[in-house]
């Protein structure tokens, strides 16, 4: 299997992705399928609402503009470029998380563009996007066929595992998977840093880091550091376009549960009516809340990064990752700092 040639099967998703995901009519170069077989697809993009009920048409589009967007011949290569292509492929297993739209295809992508087998066990919330993808890009580059295995049970034997889960999933992946070489990840979250000269421009764009995917993603931010004096109404005002995701039942239904029980605990809330805001320094927040705590100096931003890096996975604001990009990070951005590709070229 060549490299050159498996980019290029990627690059042509990557163009079947971008289609899909901006919701356009079939195109046969664009998307290298048959009508009926890209309408075929597009029906299975708009289900999967009823495979998951947090996997509306807006997010799967969302997931697949984003991924589509990395598929270019250029980034790919760029991208690659350090590496070497392994020529006696190793079977690494990849155990998927269901919280957002296709989170496991970089994985996917990492493990055979460095020439290697993927046996990727799906989560039984997102089980059948991804073989259906990956038919086509069999499709696009047959030979690759051979590398792929999806299962939603028994992985067998192999020779790494790559592995996402939550911090109580960690004890189950040590105890089967831990003799392999590995990367196991466990829960993070993600925060922003307010300066107080934004705009509502950037509140809005804060506002896709916070909501997009409801809040689901490790990468959404959960937890705002504000500067002393900062008025929340600025915040407020920023983000009403994003109310709509009060009128999602179970984003809505988490939103009317948490707000009952910290109002019945007495906590102070601030509340618009699509999403809490509560004084804490916790970094993790409840789904439909966001956490907030006040600073006067950047030394103390610094410090709870320094203690909390190993559960933050995007800081977003001036000066980190700008508003609005929380969620679309680029091929080199991995997921826990953990230069995946490094560790796959390690396979011994």
């Amino acid at each position: 299997m060549k490299r050159k040639e498996l980019i290029l099967g990627f690059v042509q998703l990557g163009k079947l992705f971008t289609v899909l995901g901006r919701d356009e009519d079939w195109n046969a170069t664009e998307t290298g399928l048959t009508e009926e077989e890209f309408n075929q697809l597009k029906t299975l993009v708009n289900k999967q609402f009823f495979f998951n009920g947090w996997f509306i048409k807006e997010n799967v589009e969302r997931a697949l503009r984003s991924l589509g967007g990395q598929l270019t011949n250029e980034k790919l290569e760029e991208w690659v470029a350090p590496y070497s292509f392994s020529e006696t492929p190793k079977k690494v297993a990849i155990i998927m998380a269901g919280n957002i739209p296709l989170v496991g295809f970089h994985d996917f992508l990492s493990v055979l563009i460095s020439g290697n087998s993927a046996v990727c066990k799906l989560s039984s919330d997102d089980k059948s996007l991804l073989p259906a993808l990956v038919d086509c890009l069999i499709k696009f580059f047959p030979e690759v066929k051979d590398r792929i295995t999806f299962t939603i049970g028994r992985i067998g034997e192999v020779d790494a595992v790559i592995a996402t889960g939550s911090d109580n999933s960690l004890t189950y992946f040590n105890q089967y998977f831990g003799k392999y070489p590995h990367i196991f990840r466990k829960n993070r979250t993600s925060v922003a840093v307010i300066r107080g000269d934004e705009s509502k421009e950037d509140f809005n764009a804060l506002g896709h880091d916070i909501f997009d995917y409801f809040g689901l993603g490790c990468r959404n931010v959960s937890h705002l550091f504000l500067p002393q004096g900062f008025e929340l109404k600025r915040f407020f005002e920023g983000i009403i376009g994003h109310s709509n995701v009060i009128n999602h039942n179970k984003y809505g239904n988490n939103y009317d549960y948490n707000k009952a029980i910290f109002l019945m605990n007495q906590h102070v809330l601030f509340d618009n009516n699509f999403v809490l805001l509560r004084e804490s320094n916790l970094l993790f927040s409840p789904l439909s809340m966001v956490h907030y705590q006040f600073y006067e100096k950047q030394e103390e931003i610094d410090a709870y990064l320094h203690t909390f890096q190993d559960k933050i996975q995007v800081v977003v604001g001036k000066n980190y990752t700008p508003f609005g990009n929380a969620q679309n990070p680029i091929l080199s951005d991995y997921a826990d700092g953990v230069d995946t590709l490094k560790f796959l070229n390690g396979l011994k």
